[in-house]
């Protein structure tokens, strides 16, 4: 499996996580990194995923991955 880079732009740390989104619930998922890369997902490095927060009246639902700890 090669590496993937972090999907935000100009970082180009290794992916730890993938983000995805629930537009029907209004909800983000941050969880471990996806076997695939898909098209409307986005692979993110450890500390974007750290960073990361849901759009103003969304839920974000973290699973735990691994490289990445709770936002507290």
């Amino acid at each position: 499996m090669s590496l993937r880079p972090c999907s935000r732009v100009t970082c180009p740390d290794e992916s730890v996580a993938t983000l995805t989104f629930d537009y029907g619930d209004s909800m983000a998922v941050l969880g471990p990194l996806s076997l695939e890369r898909e098209p409307h997902s986005f692979d993110l490095c450890g500390r974007h995923a750290r960073l990361t927060s849901a759009p103003q009246g969304w839920q974000l639902v973290r699973l735990r991955t691994s490289g990445t700890q709770p936002a507290e």
